[in-house]
């Protein structure tokens, strides 16, 4: 094992499979082989493990690649559930459990895995270890339908993940807490065995708590982005700096500074789809989740906010070129689900505005994106623009010859949608400026 992969030699060696090979279950696989255990990853998409045996990486998540090349030898690739099940002993379902029209999570994939199992059949020394974010009482689900298949020899737990894009590798391999519930504590016991090495803290619990402490976690951190985005919006209104508010507010322990970074909005893949679901489950169960409800609202209203900037400064936005600077929904990953990239360009397109983009990482516009024309770099989509709006603050944007490009805009209209930018620097440049909830560069500040 290599110097700094994450503690010692596993003591037992358990055998990992990974049913799924997307970003998830990659990862999963990937930080697992990095701490010496043997992984097989399956997926049903051919061309994913015909790459994936070529070493090469689908998604963009950095380091990823490095790692995975470096202990190639404990990973293995296969269309086979088969060869998969014969290959392991502790099994982590991975699969994709999007929202479906009724804000319900989709567990169609999971239960695909059940339906799989029961024709290709699993043994006493399995363990389900459910890695997808599900509803609670999938679990419960679940386990009753391994026992009604004849499979209630086959374990089960809950192990929700709590992965970052952008920093995906350090929160596995240096987790805050790492959570397991299981129906039998030798089954929990024998996943714990699993982390031991890494010296986290290990939450042991029922598998219905589990499954809650994910969707609790994710809520909470969107609401912290919403009331953050509403106090921003009053601060906009009375003169107050919210990058101020938020350090002075981030200060007090009780609150903390995470998450308190005013903007567009959140996306991404758990955030709006999480929240979402623990809302759409609070309302099965007879409860209206209120404060879910306006978390929603406010993370949609944000982005349309953005519009409204751009009107104040050109009026009709008919015929005008604006340039979108980031596509993806956050720095250091190519992941467009739920962007607010998407929710801004069909806006300005239906406003029938010219819109062009760029992302250092996402390089082809998908369809959610047609009608947009994707330039070469910032500078080029900037380049005889009516406005120019930072969506999302990739380093090399941020950091790009404002000054420079200034002059190449047709109109120097510049909303900073991110709060990247020093209010009074891009004022001296020249822009006509607007970030979220920040003084007007013409306010003096006391020192």
């Amino acid at each position: 094992m290599s110097e700094g992969d994450g503690g010692a030699e596993p003591a037992a060696r358990e055998r990992i499979g990974v049913i799924g090979a997307g970003y998830v279950g990659l990862v999963t696989g990937v930080c697992l082989a990095s701490m010496g255990y043997e992984v097989t990853l399956r997926d049903i998409d051919a061309a994913k493990v015909a790459a994936l045996s070529d070493g090469q990486v689908p998604i963009y998540e950095p380091g990823l690649e490095d790692v995975m090349a470096e202990h190639a030898s404990r990973l293995r690739y296969t269309l086979s559930l088969e060869r998969m099940l014969d290959r392991s002993d502790i099994i982590f379902i991975a699969v994709d459990t999007p929202p479906t029209y009724s804000g319900d999570a989709d567990l169609s994939r999971v239960m695909g895995v059940v339906d799989e199992l029961e024709r290709v059949g699993a043994d006493e020394r399995h363990i389900l270890v459910m890695k997808s974010t599900v509803p609670v009482g999938t679990g419960q689900r679940v386990r009753a339908e391994l026992d009604a298949r004849g499979l209630g020899q086959v374990g089960y737990c809950s192990n929700p993940e709590f992965l970052k894009e952008g920093a995906a590798l350090a929160d596995f391999l240096r987790p805050d807490r790492v959570v397991i519930g299981s129906f039998e504590a030798r089954h929990g016991d024998r996943v714990a065995s699993l982390y031991e090495p890494l010296g986290a803290p290990i939450v042991r619990t029922t598998v219905p708590t589990a499954e809650m402490v994910k969707y609790a976690s994710n809520a909470f951190l969107a609401t912290k982005i919403s009331f953050i985005n509403e106090i921003a919006n009053v601060c906009e209104e009375v003169g107050a700096d919210v990058a101020v508010v938020a350090n002075g507010m981030g200060m007090d322990s009780r609150i903390g500074s995470a998450f308190l970074r005013a903007g567009i909005g959140f996306g991404g893949s758990c955030f709006p789809k999480d929240v979402s679901a623990l809302k759409q489950l609070a309302g099965n169960s007879g409860y209206h989740f209120q404060l879910l409800t306006s978390v929603i609202e406010v993370n949609e209203l944000q982005k349309r906010r953005v519009i409204g900037k751009l009107k104040k400064h050109l009026g009709g936005l008919e015929g005008k070129r604006v340039a979108l600077l980031g596509l993806a929904f956050k720095p250091e990953t190519d992941d467009m689900r739920e962007a607010s990239s998407l929710v801004l360009a069909a806006r300005l397109l239906a406003e029938g505005a010219e819109v062009c983009a760029f992302d250092p990482i996402v390089d082809s516009p998908t369809d959610r994106l047609k009608g947009v024309t994707m330039c070469a770099s910032a500078e080029a989509a900037v380049s005889g623009a009516d406005a120019a709006v930072l969506v999302t603050e990739w380093a090399s944007i941020v950091g790009m010859d404002w000054g420079g490009v200034r002059s190449t805009m047709r109109s120097p209209v510049l909303i900073d949608g991110r709060n990247a930018l020093d209010p009074l620097e891009m004022t001296r440049l020249g822009y006509v400026f607007e970030g979220i909830g920040r003084i007007p560069a013409h306010v003096e500040v006391p020192r």
